[in-house]
């Protein structure tokens, strides 16, 4: 006797009407908190979607939101929630270094998913980690991507 199995369902990727809105609501988020940084989309293949820094903000402000994104996508966890892993004492203190592509265990990279699979994540940097965690976090909810 043969089985089929029914197709797995497909879940939309990170469109640029999705990454629009994303930025926007970061940006939002970050003029509340009277924050300037920068902003970056990935999808879940760690391309970049889309990229935005403030006239006023840093330089590193943009590595660090690229990074941040690029951590919370791989780990599939906001980088709020990682950075006691990276202790001394962490189970993952020597993952910082052990790739090629450098992570960031600094808050302010959420992973995004879409009817609960990953399909990409968000990174702001430029504030403290904390007001970066709430930007990202705002701007994922906001989108329903959370």
């Amino acid at each position: 006797m043969t089985t089929t199995s029914a197709p797995a369902p497909t879940v939309r990727s990170l469109t640029t009407r999705d990454t629009e809105a994303l930025i926007e609501a970061a940006v939002r988020a970050a003029d509340g908190l009277g924050v300037r940084g920068s902003v970056t989309v990935l999808d879940a293949g760690g391309h970049l979607l889309g990229f935005r820094r403030d006239d006023q903000a840093v330089l590193i402000s943009g590595e660090t939101s690229t990074r941040k994104a690029y951590t919370a996508l791989q780990l599939d966890a906001p980088t709020a929630d990682l950075v006691d892993l990276v202790r001394p004492d962490g189970l993952f203190h020597t993952l910082p270094t052990a790739l090629d592509r450098p992570l960031l265990f600094i808050a302010g990279g959420i992973p995004l998913h879409r009817d609960g699979r990953l399909i990409g994540a968000i990174g702001f940097g430029g504030g403290a980690p904390e007001q970066d965690h709430r930007i990202a976090a705002a701007a994922a909810a906001e989108a329903e991507l959370a």
